[in-house]
């Protein structure tokens, strides 16, 4: 595939909040998988969690035994993941679009807005009566060029809506890298992830602030990915790699010093760091819970998936899925959530 060229734009990051000190996950462990590039992990009614790799396979994995099994395959590259509550998985396909997927067989639900096909079909949140959030990072780069819409900081990424009834909305566009999404727990809202402004942006859908659009949470120290709402009804965020400090010098900067860096080879571009940062905000915006850590096989967190007492990761970059246990806060810990 052609590499695009870039037409960078001056931006200036701004400071990251001071949220106090992550702590490490508490049980921090890491599953195997046949495949490479788990993006997101989906949790299923009885515990089965489910992620897709980079062949397009949906692979279904017992949480006890680590066992495996083949629940579809795409035909493209499988990135968010959500359970339909009509049954089946709602999945956003990097190159095929918005499908949903059930007993193997593949429907494609949208792939094209006013006649545009996607390029970039990354995460999703579903409602109670099947309404679909969900994302397009980018109108140039695809997934094969990611860095490519960081490096040139000219925000295109969308959130739709698409009701059950098929009908197909623009809810917000000129989004930074528009990336994960959720919905609130009683759907007042829904939070979508701005990758390249390290942000959250919440649109409200009821009541009398219906249709507004404003921050959510705090500015993150990091590449936001995949968010969800937890079974605690928490906001958690994946946050892939800690801020770049290369990139954050050259965004204000003559926009020839990045079209340099793009036309560089992709391992002497910035690379995104093997941490392990997960960080949870409650439905008023309010910092719960931070971890970060590192394992030696597992790095890049882009999908978070919060179920019960554990959070499973899934990693862009990784042949496996990790998951930690939910913090418990001590007496004097605070938001931050550190274990006694």
């Amino acid at each position: 595939m052609t590499k695009p060229s870039v037409d960078p734009a001056r931006w200036t990051p701004p400071a990251p909040a001071r949220a106090g000190h992550p702590v490490a996950p508490p049980g921090l462990r890491v599953v195997e998988t046949s495949g490479h590039g788990t993006e997101d992990v989906a949790v299923l009614a009885d515990g089965t969690v489910v992620t897709g790799v980079v062949d397009g396979r949906l692979l279904a994995i017992d949480p006890l035994t680590g066992d495996e099994t083949v629940v579809a395959r795409t035909g493209g590259r499988p990135l968010g993941i959500e359970v339909h509550p009509d049954g089946g998985l709602v999945v956003c396909d990097a190159h095929r679009g918005l499908l949903h997927v059930d007993e193997g067989v593949v429907t494609v639900l949208a792939d094209a807005f006013e006649g545009v096909p996607f390029r970039f079909c990354n995460n999703a949140a579903v409602g109670r009566d099947g309404t679909i959030f969900f994302t397009d990072s980018s109108t140039k780069f695809g997934i094969d060029h990611w860095r490519g819409d960081l490096i040139e900081h000219r925000p295109t990424g969308r959130l739709f809506r698409r009701d059950p009834d098929g009908t197909l909305s623009l809810l917000l566009d000129d989004l930074a890298f528009g990336n994960g999404v959720a919905l609130a727990a009683d759907e007042s809202f829904v939070v979508v992830a701005e990758t390249g402004a390290y942000a959250l942006r919440r649109t409200w859908l009821t009541g009398d602030r219906a249709g507004v659009t404003e921050p959510f949470g705090t500015v993150l120290p990091g590449f936001p990915d995949n968010i969800s709402t937890g079974t605690d009804g928490n906001v958690w965020v994946a946050v892939a790699s800690p801020r770049d400090a290369a990139l954050d010098v050259l965004l204000p900067r003559l926009p020839l010093l990045r079209r340099l860096v793009w036309s560089l080879p992709p391992r002497l571009q910035p690379q995104p760091k093997r941490l392990i940062r997960a960080m949870a905000f409650s439905p008023d915006g309010a910092l719960v819970h931070d971890v970060a850590g590192e394992h030696p096989g597992f790095g890049m967190p882009t999908g978070v998936r919060q179920s019960g007492d554990v959070v499973w990761l899934g990693s862009l970059e990784s042949p496996t899925i990790a998951v930690f246990d939910v913090p418990r806060p001590g007496p004097s810990d605070g938001a931050l959530g550190r274990p006694r």
